[in-house]
């Protein structure tokens, strides 16, 4: 009798783990969904003139990532593959991981992850933001989210992501506002609710963008306290992918830029579309 109420309770300890993975799966997939709804559809086509008042770099870095007449999507699907570090600058600790994403700057995005035992997701959209992940797909061993320091650290992630692979969600209006650096890096001011994330965008001679880099609002640090620091990404091998030209290696992390970096993302973008 004694063993068979232990099964029943490992049975029913099982079934709940299974179930509330089911549900962050389908809270994923609704997020995911919904970011693609409120990007809506392409809002008309580039146009250099829409950028002819801009600094000069920033006009080159749209003249290079988006080709006349591409229809200006603002949310696109990514898939990827690399190495996540989960150690230090000293020790990185790289593992394997395959990932997709969807991302819709400003709104949001979803990145569901599997690397090594660990399988999970990060997400914000305008009302939360998240970070859930699992052992095995069977034990819950992060989660976080509801918290406006993650929301507002996720915010700079998707600002700083949407320069390297959804260039027309920096392009001057309502949102976004340009200024200049030094010759080869312009500074974009994205303004959304109640958040304003300025980027740094460094292109090279014709245009390519060679790094991002944002002031990113994070506890990633020695003290765990959250604080405006350094982060973003060295961008290289373009593709076209229907009329926009986008890095498919990214290598990035915190602190970058300083003598602290420490690259603890390395994707290589297997492909990219623009959901309709």
């Amino acid at each position: 009798m004694i063993y068979g109420s232990a099964f029943f309770l490992v049975a029913l300890l099982a079934l709940s783990l299974f179930l509330w993975r089911m549900s962050d799966r389908r809270r994923d997939a609704k997020a995911w969904g919904e970011l693609i709804a409120v990007a809506g559809p392409p809002a008309g086509v580039f146009d250099a003139s829409m950028v002819r008042d801009l600094p000069g770099p920033a006009q080159a870095f749209f003249r290079y990532t988006i080709a006349e007449g591409t229809p200006l999507y603002t949310a696109t699907e990514i898939e990827m593959e690399g190495e996540l570090g989960f150690g230090s600058q000293e020790k990185p600790d790289y593992k394997p991981m395959h990932a997709r994403q969807v991302l819709a700057p400003p709104n949001g995005l979803v990145w569901q992850l599997k690397t090594g035992a660990f399988s999970g997701s990060d997400g914000l959209t305008p009302a939360t933001s998240w970070t859930r992940f699992w052992l095995f797909g069977l034990l819950p061993v992060v989660r976080i989210g509801g918290l406006r320091d993650h929301h507002r650290s996720a915010f700079g992630r998707v600002i700083a992501e949407g320069a390297f692979w959804v260039p027309s969600s920096l392009l001057p209006g309502r949102l976004v506002e340009w200024e200049p650096v030094d010759e080869s890096t312009a500074r974009a001011t994205v303004s959304y609710g109640d958040y304003r994330q300025a980027i740094d965008i460094t292109v090279a001679d014709d245009g390519q963008p060679l790094h991002v880099i944002i002031q990113r609002w994070s506890n990633e640090n020695p003290d765990k306290t959250f604080r405006e620091q350094p982060f973003g990404g060295y961008l290289s091998e373009f593709r076209d992918f229907s009329g926009f030209r986008l890095p498919t290696r990214v290598e990035g992390g915190n602190l970058i830029g300083t003598k602290d970096y420490f690259p603890f993302y390395k994707a290589r973008v297997t492909d990219i579309r623009f959901p309709l």
